[in-house]
């Protein structure tokens, strides 16, 4: 079948698929990295909460839970309360909240809006999607133990794995088009797994409350991040 363009050229189909594939190619060749972001940023781990969410949502046993619980309470003989007590404390109140503050004043004060503006809606927004999640899934912590720093809200996803999680997002994306990306990228993923650690090693949470926690936060700052640099825009560009 012969297709006619506006002006009265006649078309060959099959020009029509060459030029339909050298335009997605050349679509791919230039979103490619932001395509392997939402990818591995956002669906994979939407696809990881909503797979343990699903678990949650219908009372059901997760495998690995108790086994890392139990091990975290072998643990506790080996001195490590002073260590985790402190990591449980800078993931959120003594560290990740007062840098959270710190970090978006200090990019609205520099005139960095839209740095600030990534800043605060991938943060905040965390903070209260993490909030609101707790509150539909109501999921009671583990009592296999008397934890030394008892917890009273619910338990499902983890508020210390998530806000460390965005808070590293959030500073790895801003620099990853620097030199200081390394820098910032080793010493925060340590920083992250510690504040889970804490928490199961505490008793407060279950693993698959870290994971699911680590699992939004890295979602949703993705999709912050493709939403306030749309079109490949950068960080600290004019």
């Amino acid at each position: 079948m012969i297709a006619s363009t506006r002006a009265g050229r006649i078309r060959n189909p099959g020009d029509i698929v060459r030029e339909d594939a050298r335009f997605g190619l050349a679509f791919l060749r230039q979103r490619w990295r932001r395509l392997l972001l939402a990818f591995i940023a956002i669906l994979l781990p939407l696809w990881a909460f909503g797979e343990l969410a699903d678990e949650v949502r219908e009372a059901e046993a997760i495998p690995f839970d108790a086994p890392i619980l139990l091990l975290a309470r072998a643990m506790s003989d080996a001195g490590f309360d002073r260590l985790f007590l402190l990591a449980s404390k800078l993931g959120y109140a003594w560290g990740v909240v007062p840098f959270d503050i710190a970090l978006v004043l200090l990019l609205a004060a520099r005139r960095k809006l839209r740095e600030g503006l990534f800043a605060g809606i991938a943060l905040g927004g965390s903070a209260l999607l993490n909030l609101g999640a707790k509150q539909l899934f109501a999921r009671e912590r583990p009592s296999l133990w008397e934890s030394i720093a008892p917890e009273s809200s619910y338990s499902f996803p983890s508020g210390h794995a998530m806000g460390s999680m965005t808070l590293a997002m959030v500073l790895i994306l801003l620099v990853w088009h620097t030199r200081w990306r390394w820098w910032i990228a080793v010493p925060m993923a340590g920083f992250v797994v510690l504040v889970g650690l804490s928490r199961v090693y505490l008793g407060v949470h279950y693993p698959s409350d870290i994971m699911a926690g680590w699992a939004a936060a890295c979602a949703w700052t993705a999709l912050v991040w493709l939403l306030v640099f749309p079109h490949g825009k950068r960080p600290w560009q004019g």
